[in-house]
């Protein structure tokens, strides 16, 4: 018997059997193409199926022009989308894949820079996606959408999709109409919860009367427990039952969060892992035909497993874990979990990247949008194997020896330190961030299995590479702080002015122990993201009193992209970090520094005994002017100090190429 039995049986819906209990479930991957699908996202999903996923959920589709929400959104309303999809649907379902699409329309929740239209809701309210209101929907208007989701419906009929999944889920149009808070109709669509489900009932029953009895029809729901006006955990269940009873609906699969707490709607590493589990307990008792789906922070095969295990759902959907690792399913099902490459939960390259309306990719799998180029997370064998040597064991290095070993290199790896990680590691000793190291973990057991050679504590010379008797040689020997401490934005000032007085520290030494600091701690986050602000929530945990300083206008600009900056903010506020905005530091004095704002240039004086400056680090690359008489690659931070995904990029690039 296999570790994870119960994710591997199979199960049938609608004569549609899905060989596990697995499902890659509908988000917005953003890749389409002049509005159509083409390869690049025909390849992604392709390779989640050939990886083992049972049920696939494409991306969502909007019913109509006002449901518009991305420029990688496909074309709403438009035939022309049939033989595109029925070019990407055949081959996933010759790869056993059970596949769906999502229909989806934002209600009220709408992007008038994308839509260029009012945004559709019950009752006119606010918009939480931008700053507009929204048109109350006439009756001729609301027979529209009914009609905009069964056409395209059967526009995925047609394309030979298994079915469709009716989105209803994070306060969507379905969810507005099923709210007493944003529905304040006073007709047949508003007022008791018949009427209230009225829309989404006769959308279902269309559909169903429009594809057939062997068509899946899923259903979309979420669970916000944020504010006191959205539904609670039993109303949603009483709804899913009225649902559940027409016999039309086969499976429900419910999310977390919405858009009145998106932070919880795709939990970063700041939350617990699958916190839907409480209500799908709920929905299973709810229901008599439908299956329940458990869907949000479901990351690994255990935790697949133990959701089953305990009868709390009968599927599971797991997106970024099979965005992080496409084959995670047939690993599982091979006894090798442990060779499933995990996600790190962060967000930062696929809702951080669909934040700003690109096509989606993922830190630890930058093959995620190349599969169409790089042909996935799979390699092929190097015609004439070499010996690769690696000086560095940072993110670009880890990656480099790993796939040119994969290609069937020798590979030797060399770490000036004793670990391997370099500064991602000490990322991993921030408050939850444990998953970096079980990355890094991962690679050591990859590199067991793969035989690369490591040298931990190796500073290697120029001649110390050569007697190594290289083909090639890969330098990702990283970066170092900025020994300056120069900040962007105060481009006149230079170096730091008091360095001389020392307790000037650099987030690398608070969190390999080696800053000597006192109670009260100033941190400079010039770059907006957890470098600066995980070292302060850090030393907060740590029992210091710490003044979190930023030239942003607020404390982790560059993380409101992945939906972590809000609840990042309100742990730093409950551990008393007292946080200054549009402020840079003008000077150190050894018991203090000089703050300066940005805004009116005011000064402040701050009482510290040290400073912590997460300024721009500098590419610290020592050896290739020396080794110009052999073949070298310069990739990662040794090339120019930036964050971790181009770094792993880098190295899968390199290393395929190798």
């Amino acid at each position: 018997m296999i570790a994870h039995h119960r994710m591997m049986q199979p199960l049938t819906l609608r004569g549609h059997t899905l060989r596990n209990r697995v499902v890659f479930g509908a988000h917005t991957a953003n890749m389409s193409e002049n509005g159509l699908p083409g390869p690049r996202y025909g390849a992604y999903l392709l390779e989640r199926a050939l990886g083992g996923a049972a049920m696939i959920v494409a991306e969502p589709m909007p019913v109509h022009p006002t449901g518009v929400l991305t420029r990688g959104n496909f074309r709403p309303g438009d035939d022309a989308v049939i033989p595109a999809f029925r070019a990407i649907v055949e081959p996933v379902k010759a790869a056993g894949a059970v596949i769906l699409q999502q229909l989806y329309h934002v209600g009220q929740h709408g992007d008038s820079d994308l839509s260029f239209t009012p945004h559709w809701g019950p009752s006119g309210m606010p918009s939480y996606h931008d700053s507009d209101g929204s048109h109350a929907m006439t009756e001729r208007e609301i027979e529209e959408m009914i009609d905009g989701f069964v056409q395209a419906a059967r526009r995925c009929r047609e394309a030979g999709f298994d079915g469709v999944e009716v989105w209803a889920a994070y306060h969507s149009l379905l969810e507005q109409f099923w709210t007493p808070w944003s529905n304040r109709r006073d007709d047949r669509w508003g007022g008791s919860l018949e009427n209230r489900t009225r829309l989404s009932r006769t959308i279902v029953e269309r559909i169903r009367a429009s594809c057939g009895e062997d068509f899946l029809i899923g259903l979309s729901v979420s669970h916000s427990g944020s504010q006191s006006v959205t539904l609670s955990a039993e109303a949603l269940a009483e709804i899913v039952a009225l649902h559940d009873a027409t016999g039309h609906i086969d499976y429900v699969t419910c999310g977390s969060g919405g858009y009145l707490d998106f932070e919880k709607l795709m939990p970063t590493f700041l939350f617990p892992e699958t916190p839907t589990t409480p209500v799908t307990r709920l929905l299973k008792e709810a229901v008599r035909h439908a299956r329940i789906t458990a869907e949000s922070h479901v990351r690994t095969p255990d935790n697949a497993e133990a959701v089953l295990a305990a009868g709390e759902a009968d599927l599971v959907s797991i997106v970024r874990g099979q965005i992080a690792d496409p084959h995670l399913v047939r690993k599982a099902a091979e006894g090798r979990a442990g060779d499933v490459r995990g996600c790190l939960s962060c967000n930062q390259m696929c809702w951080g990247r669909r934040s700003r309306d690109y096509w989606i990719s993922c830190l630890v799998n930058p093959s995620v949008g190349r599969e169409f180029e790089w042909g996935g997370d799979r390699f092929e064998r190097a015609s004439q194997p070499r010996h690769v040597v690696v000086v560095g064991g940072g993110p670009a290095g880890l990656e480099a020896a790993r796939v040119a070993a994969e290609r069937g290199h020798r590979v030797t790896l060399a770490e000036a330190m004793g670990e391997l990680g370099g500064q991602f590691r000490l990322a991993g000793l921030q408050p939850r961030r444990a998953q970096i190291l079980d990355l890094i973990d991962w690679y050591e057991r990859q590199f067991t299995t793969l035989q690369v050679r490591v040298l931990r504590n190796t500073f290697l010379e120029a001649d110390e590479v050569r007697a190594l008797e290289p083909d090639a040689v890969v330098l990702a020997t990283g970066s170092l702080p900025d020994e300056e401490a120069t900040q962007r934005w105060l481009p006149d000032l230079g170096p730091l002015p008091g360095l001389d007085q020392g307790g000037v520290w650099s987030p690398e030494e608070v969190l390999r122990r080696a800053a000597r600091l006192g109670e009260e701690v100033i941190v400079y986050d010039e770059g907006g993201n957890w470098r600066g602000a995980g070292t302060a929530w850090h030393l907060a945990e740590a029992g210091h009193r710490v003044t979190l300083v930023t030239p942003d206008p607020y404390v982790g600009r560059e993380l409101s992209r992945t939906s972590a900056d809000i609840p990042l903010r309100q742990r730093l506020a409950r551990l008393g970090v007292r946080m200054l905005p549009d402020h840079a530091v003008l000077a150190w004095h050894g018991d203090g520094a000089t703050l300066r704002s940005l805004l009116d240039s005011h000064e402040e004086r701050v009482t510290a005994q040290a400073l912590v400056m997460a300024t721009t680090n500098r590419a610290f690359e020592p050896l290739s002017q020396d080794l110009k008489d052999l073949e070298c690659h310069v990739i990662g931070d040794a090339a120019a100090p930036r964050q971790a995904p181009y770094a792993f990029y880098e190295g899968r690039r390199l290393g395929r190429a190798l």
